[in-house]
């Protein structure tokens, strides 16, 4: 975005009006974000490292958050809540819920933490998915949960009808964790199998369903949890504003559940939670009509990109329905990673027990191409 786009006359008038303490112009601000590395179009950094390790995504803020991040500036020495609680609403109106049923946090990652310390106790089951996201994994691990992983299936979807069995011993309390679509899989879990679980649970168990990456799911087989949370207060979505709004750096993520269920989980939060930055960017890229469909076109560009590379060179794939894929590596995977990152390009960490693929986050159709042209290069030399 040029600098013409990004200093608006209404931006450039507020921040000169609030932000003395820098100089007292707006260009000013936009000079010093656009030396930030890795500021702006794509995942190539200032030094030139290509980051497709963390599942961002490349086209970063909408141009309108950015503006709105920058006139929020001049407030930022105030406490959030009177500029944060438009949010509500507008979120409300946007995923279709009452205020009532959201709570905010700092990404989608702290709404998990915040659960798993809200609902530990001596032995209580969790219930996960091997390999899932692993930041619930760490939450539990010093807390008193009785921790069970279940492999995936043979097609990398949950294994619900060994999960609800763990579950149900002894009818007592416990916490399964369903990430759908799966991280790191990118794979689905079909609505109607967990429909049925959750239909006939007792209360006491517990769904956490990680919906992070909602937007991208184009299965029909998949479908949200979240017509359950006001008859299920046991039934918990968590959404991010990480990924197809590209705001990963400023941590807005946000749980949908019951309000019973909202009360308990609040015991556990901090206050003036979201800060007003996250929280002006995050309205901005709601009012983009355009920012979600741009994001998911370039999402399909950069598979396409992916997925043809991997087919020239006969290598495994799963079915994405992500912004990123799972891909199989000959040989040993450390090494894969070495030597990407020898050429300038982060891919994904090791997944146990995958232990023979390789997590790849999808940047610009362009960065895939660079990608996609150092394995080739691997090929050539017989490492991959």
């Amino acid at each position: 975005m040029d600098r013409r786009g990004f200093l608006s006359a209404g931006m450039a008038a507020g921040v000169a009006a609030g932000m003395s303490g820098l100089g007292g112009a707006g260009a000013s601000v936009a000079a010093a974000l656009e030396r930030i590395p890795g500021w702006g179009r794509g995942k190539t950094m200032a030094d030139g490292t290509l980051r497709l390790s963390s599942n961002e995504n490349p086209l970063g803020l909408a141009p309108a958050a950015r503006e709105a991040v920058i006139e929020a500036l001049i407030h930022a020495g105030r406490y959030p809540g009177e500029f944060t609680a438009p949010l509500y609403p507008q979120l409300a109106e946007y995923v279709g819920v009452g205020e009532e049923n959201i709570l905010f946090g700092a990404g989608s990652t702290e709404i998990l933490q915040i659960i798993v310390q809200a609902y530990q106790g001596p032995g209580v089951p969790l219930i996960m998915a091997e390999p899932t996201f692993e930041d619930v994994l760490r939450y539990q691990g010093p807390l008193s949960y009785h921790l069970q992983m279940v492999p995936l299936k043979a097609d990398h979807s949950h294994d619900l009808v060994r999960m609800r069995e763990l579950a149900e011993v002894g009818r007592r309390p416990a916490v399964v964790y369903i990430c759908n679509p799966n991280n790191p899989t990118g794979t689905v879990t079909p609505a109607r199998e967990l429909d049925e679980w959750i239909a006939e649970a007792p209360e006491s168990t517990l769904f956490l369903v990680d919906e992070a990456y909602h937007e991208y799911a184009e299965d029909p087989a998949y479908a949200s949890a979240l017509h359950w949370i006001n008859e299920k207060p046991n039934v918990i979505v968590v959404r991010t504003f990480s990924k197809i709004f590209g705001m990963a750096g400023l941590r807005l993520g946000y749980g949908l559940a019951h309000p019973d269920t909202l009360d308990r989980l609040r015991l556990f939060t901090i206050s003036n939670n979201p800060n007003i930055l996250a929280a002006a960017a995050a309205m901005a890229s709601m009012e983009d009509e355009a920012i979600m469909a741009q994001s998911l076109q370039v999402n399909r560009e950069a598979r396409d990109v992916t997925h043809r590379a991997l087919d020239e060179m006969g290598l495994e794939y799963l079915p994405s329905h992500a912004n990123f894929l799972m891909h199989r590596i000959p040989g040993d995977l450390g090494e894969y990673i070495g030597r990407m990152r020898a050429e300038g390009i982060r891919v994904g960490r090791p997944f146990p027990p995958m232990t023979g693929w390789n997590r790849i986050s999808f940047g610009l159709p362009e960065e895939m191409d660079r990608w996609a042209g150092a394995l080739r290069r691997f090929r050539t030399m017989g490492r991959i």
